[in-house]
């Protein structure tokens, strides 16, 4: 074999990822344009700028309300100012109170601890619902937490929640490895949004009334947030001509297998009734039909454990 001999590029091959955006990439988004042209410090991460421009475009020149929680040296507020126009209303959340400063820019700013529930109906009592709060504060679980349970019912319907710098769910110094994290508690609100299909209840939270769709990128979540699509679920048919085929959803699944156990199960209740006045009998029926049910399906999911 010839070693000077290229091998095919495949198509996945042909943008190898640097970890460090280009400038010139970065520069094609309005939304880092106005981050660079800020007057004030402000620090963001590369991979912040194409989620912004994703998330917040639709909502450039328009009259909305947003929030950013955490405005430190005051550049974001610039920064957002720009980007959306002078029809947007921004409002800064800070603990700091030298962040009053920045009032005088034309900006309102409420100084609070964004773990303190007080703090929260306050603030909404003052300024009513809002379009869009970003949390760029203090990181920690119970400031992220916190801060999203006051927030989502208090955004708009169309609105989004963001939340940033949830890489901390993965740092030790803030506590991970733990099940209350903020993208586990974010996990469990997906299994919450999926509660609104028929009889499923393995999640009662109240968030499902609220969320419509939760988005996942690195370091970021964004929660959208529209009470009218937030229904629960039921079948529908269009009432066209069926050719009555029959699903074959459960084929060659264990599923499938599973079904016809527990077909015989019924029918030998049925032919046998008396036998579920017998003790010991129903315990035997539970062993010949249950066992091999559960290790049917504890069989085919340990498969998957290569995806995960």
């Amino acid at each position: 074999m010839n070693t000077n001999e290229q091998r095919p590029v495949a198509a996945h091959d042909e943008i190898v990822p640097t970890g460090f955006p280009p400038d010139h990439e970065l520069a094609k988004l309005d939304v880092y344009q106005s981050y660079k042209k800020s007057p004030y410090l402000s620090l963001k991460h590369s991979s912040y700028f194409q989620v912004y421009a994703d998330l917040f475009e639709r909502y450039r020149g328009k009259e909305i309300t947003f929030v950013e929680v955490g405005v430190l040296n005051g550049g974001s507020l610039f920064m957002w100012r720009d980007y959306f126009g002078p029809k947007a209303r921004i409002i800064g959340v800070e603990l700091n109170p030298l962040a009053k400063k920045w009032e005088s820019h034309g900006f309102e700013i409420h100084i609070g601890s964004q773990s303190d529930p007080v703090f929260w109906d306050d603030f909404f009592k003052k300024v009513g619902t809002v379009d869009v709060v970003l949390d760029d504060g203090g990181h920690t679980y119970e400031q992220q937490i916190v801060t999203a349970h006051y927030c989502i019912p208090n955004v708009k319907n169309g609105g989004l929640l963001v939340v940033e710098d949830t890489h901390t769910s993965y740092m030790k110094p803030f506590g991970y490895p733990t099940k209350y994290s903020f993208v586990e508690w974010a996990k469990k609100l997906a299994d919450n949004i999926n509660a609104r299909f028929p009889n499923l209840d393995h999640s009662s939270l109240i968030y499902k009334k609220y969320i419509y769709s939760i988005s996942f990128f690195e370091s970021i979540v964004s929660f959208t947030i529209d009470r009218s699509k937030c229904f629960d679920s039921s079948p529908t048919s269009n009432g066209g001509v069926t050719s009555n085929a029959v699903d074959y959803w459960s084929k060659d699944t264990p599923i499938e297998t599973i079904t016809s156990i527990a077909t015989a199960e019924r029918r030998l209740s049925t032919s046998l009734n008396i036998l579920k006045y017998i003790p010991f009998a129903r315990r035997v029926k539970r062993f010949v039909f249950e066992t091999p049910k559960l290790l049917l399906m504890q069989n085919s999911l340990r498969k998957l454990k290569r995806y995960f």
